[in-house]
């Protein structure tokens, strides 16, 4: 599998787990949504077990959402036991536990970043930082800086951030 394999999987988990979300919360569409995460979760496990920069950061997002108590629908937790299934079945990489907190504090800020930020202040650069949840990005782009991950890492992340913002769209183009 190359980088453009792995980029591919990033570009499905991303916008499946936006799509699903948005099927689920504002459509009301459990049955479509449970289907758009399991994709989202076969697609981030297998990048995963490909990878072990893929496994930090997907292991970290799954972490993080279920600290901040972000498993918040049955879609999730359908998607959270097929990964995780999956995940036993073929083996958990060995991970780095300074780099896998690294990489759920950068998880858990951005999702508590996101829902309580514009609560908090109106400051327009830290509201938007959090509206786009740049923690992760900047972790990840400081963890290849300083070359715990590789840069291809980066760009497969953006991949993922692209395809989630994409999902969006979409689903407000066709929803």
């Amino acid at each position: 599998m190359t980088y453009i394999i792995l980029a591919f999987l990033y570009i499905l988990s991303g916008f499946f787990m936006k799509y699903s979300d948005d099927l689920y919360d504002i459509k009301d569409n459990l049955t479509f949504s449970i289907f758009l995460d399991i994709l989202c979760a076969i697609a981030s496990v297998a990048a995963t077990i490909y990878n072990i920069d893929a496994a930090y950061i997907f292991i970290s997002i799954l972490i993080g959402n279920l600290l901040v108590l972000k498993v918040d629908g049955i879609h999730h937790i359908i998607s959270l036991v097929v990964f995780t299934a999956i995940l036993l079945f073929a083996g958990i990489p060995h991970l780095e536990l300074t780099i896998m907190l690294v990489c759920i504090l950068g998880s858990m800020g951005d999702e508590i970043g996101h829902e309580k930020i514009s609560t908090l202040t109106k400051n327009k650069f830290l509201n938007l930082f959090f509206e786009y949840r740049f923690m992760m990005k900047i972790v990840i782009l400081l963890l290849a800086i300083c070359g715990v991950f590789n840069i291809w890492t980066f760009v497969c992340f953006m991949l993922f951030e692209l395809s989630y913002m994409a999902a969006d769209i979409v689903f407000e183009k066709f929803n």
